[in-house]
């Protein structure tokens, strides 16, 4: 009779080693062109394709590198403009980090096509031609316009404060900003001498870059001290000794924020069409308020598109009576959705017109109480709300930029990319109907 094997305990048994897929780091990559890149329907190529229709005719003119003459070539306009319209989609706002994404993310590579780009260039570019993209925000508008994507019969208007590029401690009264100009014109005199002694010496750059530095301060410093009348003109008789400009941003103002804080902000106020939800204005303030600002959004709207919206929408921040009055006068005749204050006084009907009331304001009063005015208001939720939304999620949270100028620009490059999205999604929309 055979021996019997005696049964394995099964504690005793090596365990079985995992399969894994590890890293193979010698393994070669298919070669190819930087066209295969990208999917055909990338969000990178189809704002391609809207640059390259562009008439880049003022930023061509501007370049000084011509053929046949020395000079370093530039890069390609329309593919800094193509850049930055991809880049704020992306919600990419330093030009630090785009120069790097240009190299190592294929959609920036793709674009970019083997052209090598620096962020000195970046940032200049992004910042240095307002009135530029202050013309293509109105060319954006007038072709979803005439391809009948969008109208302004009805805009909403919102108000979105952004957190400047400046500290509360650069924040000083006269006295101190004086005190501080004095010092900064003293290192200008010396390292302007320094440079005057030792003409060729080693260190000749870098104070000649101490210098401008220096030279920069001073400048920002008197420009601070030229705008503390504004900022004291604000204040109560007893307090405008206590009026404080920012020496790193004069232009900055210290403003309620969303949360309820105070901080340097800029008031970007962006106006929407209600119909396709296209920016078709936008302006910065250095004031926190938003009252007053109906009339002059209308006028921008008229002076780019050359008519009125009959509707204007905003929320209750911006009732001014005068504003009231002036944007449903003529030439304007735009119709008014916006909020009536609550009175001091509970006893009385927000809605009765008041012995000073002028027709226009009576008129208004007494249509914000009716149920189509309510209706027609709530489109300015959906529409001005939404766009200060996407703004936010495409990174207009803190400014990297100071100056109104500046700060102007990347607003402009805000709206520019809103509306090739948009622009992208209404005529996805016309084409699935139509299908």
């Amino acid at each position: 009779m055979s021996e019997q094997t005696p049964p394995t305990d099964p504690g005793t048994l090596p365990k079985p080693k995992p399969r894994l897929r590890c890293v193979d780091r010698q393994q070669l990559l298919p070669t190819m062109p930087l066209e295969d890149l990208l999917e055909q329907d990338h969000q990178a190529r189809l704002v391609w394709d809207f640059v390259r229709d562009l008439d880049l005719a003022p930023l061509y003119d501007r370049i000084r590198a011509v053929e046949g003459h020395p000079g370093a070539p530039p890069a390609d306009p329309r593919l800094l403009v193509a850049l930055w319209l991809y880049a704020t989609l992306e919600g990419v706002g330093s030009a630090r980090a785009l120069a790097w994404l240009c190299v190592h993310h294929n959609a920036f590579r793709w674009i970019v096509g083997g052209v090598s780009v620096n962020y000195h260039s970046l940032s200049d570019f992004r910042t240095g031609h307002v009135a530029f993209l202050d013309q293509l925000l109105t060319h954006s508008v007038a072709v979803l316009r005439e391809q009948d994507l969008v109208d302004l019969n009805r805009v909403a208007q919102d108000g979105l404060r952004v957190r400047a590029s400046a500290g509360a401690a650069s924040f000083h009264r006269r006295l101190t900003l004086e005190e501080h100009l004095h010092e900064a014109q003293e290192q200008v005199r010396r390292l302007k001498e320094e440079l005057q002694d030792d003409p060729g010496g080693p260190g000749r750059r870098r104070a000649a870059a101490r210098r401008r530095a220096a030279a920069e301060r001073a400048e920002r410093l008197r420009q601070a001290l030229a705008r503390l009348p504004e900022l004291e003109a604000k204040k109560k008789p007893d307090a405008r000794d206590q009026a404080r400009a920012s020496s790193t941003d004069p232009e900055a103002t210290v403003m309620k924020m969303a949360d309820g804080g105070y901080r340097p902000a800029y008031n970007v106020q962006f106006s929407t069409a209600t119909a396709g939800q296209v920016i078709v204005g936008v302006d910065v303030l250095t004031t926190g308020s938003d009252m007053g600002q109906v009339t002059p959004m209308l006028d921008q709207v008229h002076d780019r598109h050359g008519l009125y919206p009959d509707e204007a929408l905003a929320d209750g921040g911006f009732a001014a009576l005068a504003d009231i009055t002036a944007a449903q006068a003529a030439p304007r005749g735009a119709t008014v959705y916006v909020p009536v204050p609550k009175p001091k006084d509970p006893k009385r009907d927000r809605y009765e017109p008041l012995p000073g009331d002028s027709a226009a304001v009576a008129a208004w009063r007494a249509r914000m109480q009716t149920e189509e005015a309510k209706a027609i208001y709530k489109e300015r939720a959906s529409a001005a709300e939404c766009v200060n939304a996407q703004a936010r999620n495409r990174g207009l949270l803190r400014l990297l930029v100071r100056g109104l100028q500046k700060v102007k620009a990347v607003a402009l490059w805000y709206a520019l990319a809103h509306n090739v999205r948009r622009g992208i999604s209404l005529r996805r929309r016309v084409g699935s109907q139509a299908a």
